[in-house]
């Protein structure tokens, strides 16, 4: 396999008087989908922080995109490079309207005014999200918000998605859109997710959180007698329940349970 793109040694990090990560190891490697599960109050969106420099572990090695990263100099090229999604999406949107918010990765770039809304507006058109270039962002329902938040990420143009929670607020179409549009995508992704349909649809592979440590699950994709295949998994965290419709020609698999 090639060289990881992101890699995490022996990572430690505490909140005041609590221990959150005790020793974490992964690695994610070009092409990978991978989803992190776990509980609420796990540590996930503090690790996806952590990979960027946004809070620096107790102990431990950081390496993106091959070097050790260590300082803000350091992590400001991780940032150029690794897209995060924030679980909120109000922590990632500031500008008056949506295109000022978009275009503003990419003018942080380098990009000229001409390029950096060019890109802008592609990215909103494949999102679905043209009609509200013009719009004042604060007054956008939460499912708009998210949607925006992600083309402000899409727009920076990354080598690696950091997501946490990509489908909260969305509604039914809005996801099935987001869905395709992150299947299409080249980019290796790490993503917090407790939607089952996201992580069985887009997933290569999931890592559980538990306890302060990452547990690698053994997962595989099985096909159904007819069309397509898909992802199971079962983890603590990831909402309960998997249905197949009755007219859906019925298929054996196996499960593997982290």
């Amino acid at each position: 396999m090639n060289s990881p793109l992101i890699q995490l040694q022996d990572l430690t990090f505490d909140h005041p008087g609590q221990p959150v990560l005790k020793g974490v190891d992964f690695a994610l490697h070009p092409g990978e989908r991978v989803a992190l599960l776990g509980g609420n109050g796990a540590g996930k969106s503090t690790l996806l922080q952590l990979m960027v420099g946004l809070y620096r572990p107790g102990r431990g090695r950081i390496s993106a995109f091959g070097r050790e990263r260590q300082n803000e100099n350091d992590f400001r090229e991780v940032r150029a490079r690794a897209g995060l999604l924030f679980q909120d999406a109000d922590d990632q949107l500031f500008c008056p309207t949506v295109l000022e918010d978009v275009v503003f990765g990419p003018l942080n770039l380098g990009h000229s005014e001409g390029e950096a809304r060019s890109i802008a507006l592609r990215v909103l058109e494949t999102l679905g999200l043209s009609r509200h270039a013009g719009r004042v962002t604060h007054k956008l329902s939460g499912g708009e918000k998210r949607m925006v938040a992600l083309a402000t990420v899409l727009a920076m143009e990354p080598e690696v998605l950091l997501m946490d929670e990509p489908t909260t607020g969305l509604d039914e179409q809005a996801e099935q859109r987001l869905l395709e549009h992150l299947e299409a995508l080249p980019q290796a992704m790490l993503f917090v997710s407790h939607d089952r349909r996201l992580v069985e649809r887009l997933a290569t592979r999931a890592v559980l959180l538990t306890d302060g440590v990452l547990v690698e699950g053994i997962m595989h994709r099985h096909p159904h007698v007819h069309t397509h295949s898909h992802l199971h998994v079962h983890a603590a965290g990831l909402d309960a329940g998997h249905e197949h419709d009755e007219q859906t020609p019925r298929h054996r698999h196996s499960h593997e349970e982290i």
